[in-house]
């Protein structure tokens, strides 16, 4: 009975020592579960009938600018609380609202799954939570979109083309998924493209002159002119005659963004073809990749008549954002 008792004592030093070595354990999370672009919206349904859910509507559903037609920066999903539990709770972009007395406006990360970004807002009144709505809502756009963009780049990263243009022509490295081929190389100029339904995916890519954009009072019309320049040049229409060029009635939307470690413009619009009726959004990244003494141009744009345009130009976007400059661009 001695040795019996001599054993546990063992054992449980043996356990105790086991525990000690491997540190705190980390608490497991399931994998994150969602379309790309959906938000889970947890609430009560009076609350989302009222001021509150008109202020999250406003803000998670806006219409995202560049697409020709009206489509929601998020596609949204309003559960109330008690219905919040299971699976429901993997879901990777969440903002859960509720009243209480305690006023809160703050974003958690991997709380019931992994990746996840879990936007919580609370307030005594209806007034201060829309309060706390506007000053989250900015911030928390910001980081599910991040969130989003990330779990695009996994699903495509599944399978990725193999294609040494981007590499020869420019000393670019870029995650492009497979389906997508070269259907165009020449000096400077690279364009891919995948059939989907309706219409087709593209992207472009050629360099410019360091000083190409002289005039930050200029800089929307020196941006037009050289795309419809490489449009004439590169990208003709179903005619002769036709190619692609800026969409005249609008001027597009520049913003300042941050590309492969450069800093670059982000530019949004739409595309259509001089000379005959076709058209389609377009998202470009003019890049300053001082290193080589250029402007390197990523482009990608979509056509799709009839269609909605929002994931297919999230996609390019998240295949653009994976640009890195690993290695010099060929020498002529």
């Amino acid at each position: 009975m001695k040795k019996l008792g001599t054993l546990f004592v063992v054992m449980a030093l043996m356990a105790l020592g086991a525990c000690k070595d491997s540190g705190p354990q980390k608490k497991f999370l399931p994998p994150s579960t969602g379309p790309v672009n959906s938000l889970m919206v947890v609430m009560d349904t009076e609350l989302w009938q009222g001021p509150v859910g008109d202020k999250i509507r406003d803000e998670f559903a806006a219409q995202i600018i560049g697409l020709p037609q009206i489509e929601p920066l998020f596609s949204i999903t309003q559960l109330p609380p008690k219905v919040f539990k299971g699976t429901t709770t993997y879901s990777r972009s969440i903002l859960f609202v509720e009243k209480d007395s305690t006023s809160l406006a703050h974003i958690k990360t991997d709380t019931y799954s992994k990746p996840q970004k879990v936007a919580v807002v609370t307030g005594a009144t209806e007034e201060i939570m829309i309060r706390n709505l506007d000053s989250l809502a900015p911030r928390a756009i910001k980081e599910f979109r991040a969130v989003e963009i990330a779990e695009a780049q996994r699903r495509f990263e599944r399978s990725l083309s193999k294609d040494k243009a981007l590499e020869e022509e420019f000393g670019i490295q870029m995650k492009v998924p497979s389906l997508y081929k070269v259907g165009k190389r020449e000096k400077n100029f690279v364009w891919m493209d995948i059939q989907i339904p309706k219409g087709t995916m593209n992207i472009i890519a050629y360099s410019m002159p360091w000083d190409t954009f002289k005039s930050d009072s200029t800089l929307v019309q020196d941006i037009v002119h050289m795309r419809d320049s490489i449009g004439e040049k590169y990208i003709p229409g179903p005619y002769e005659n036709t190619y692609m060029i800026t969409e005249k009635a609008f001027s597009p939307y520049v913003f300042p963004a941050e590309i492969g470690g450069k800093k670059a413009a982000e530019v949004k619009g739409v595309w259509e073809i001089h000379g005959y009726p076709m058209a389609g959004p377009f998202l470009t990244y003019i890049i300053n990749d001082r290193e080589n003494n250029r402007k390197l141009i990523l482009e990608g744009f979509t056509f799709a008549p009839s269609t909605e345009k929002r994931d297919y130009m999230f996609e390019l976007e998240a295949i653009l954002k994976t640009v890195s400059f690993d290695t010099p661009p060929a020498s002529d």
